[in-house]
């Protein structure tokens, strides 16, 4: 069997799993989109490089996570003139269906079950911690498996972690209409 084949035997399988990762990342679909293509063609020059018998799950992330850091690094260093359209044309599209499966069954999901309270405490995140929470509370690796993947020590994830729970638990109890107040919607 060929590099290509093996290659495509072991990563097509995860291709949801990094797309997935990938929205909650962009938050945009078509960001995701081209964040996983990019994550596909770096895995695929660097297929040679993987240890057959590691978790390869955790190699594409940590490859996937690293793209997304260096497209957010150069996302921040953009001039604002660069950007084309207003808050009004993504508002506008929100809603708009392409088809029957222009939505996963996942993204309709989180729309019905994390509310907009949770959604702007995770907005008010670092990227580096929104992507730890994720990883750990969402996808549920291990705190090593994180740090391989995050490309950080294994205290950095627990800190960053740990910051994550405590802003998103701050900005829920700070609304102050006593729905979060016993800790039980944390």
């Amino acid at each position: 069997m060929g590099a290509s084949a093996r290659f495509a035997e072991a990563v097509l399988p995860l291709v949801n799993d990094l797309l997935r990762v990938a929205r909650r990342l962009t938050r945009n679909h078509a960001d995701a989109e081209d964040l996983v293509q990019e994550t596909m063609l770096k895995a695929f020059a660097g297929f040679s490089t993987f240890q057959p018998g590691t978790n390869i799950k955790a190699w594409l992330l940590r490859i996937q996570s690293n793209t997304w850091i260096s497209f957010y690094r150069a996302r921040a260093r953009r001039p604002e003139e660069l950007l084309t359209g207003g808050l009004n044309d993504v508002e506008s599209t929100r809603g708009q269906r392409l088809g029957p499966s222009a939505r996963s069954a996942e993204q309709a999901a989180l729309d019905t079950v994390a509310d907009d309270d949770v959604k702007n405490a995770l907005e008010g995140l670092t990227e580096p911690q929104r992507l730890v929470l994720y990883l750990a509370d969402i996808e549920g690796f291990r705190y090593k498996e994180i740090a391989r993947i995050a490309g950080v020590p294994l205290g950095t994830v627990m800190s960053r972690l740990h910051r994550a729970r405590v802003a998103v638990r701050k900005h829920l109890l700070s609304l102050g209409d006593g729905r979060y107040a016993d800790g039980r919607g944390l």
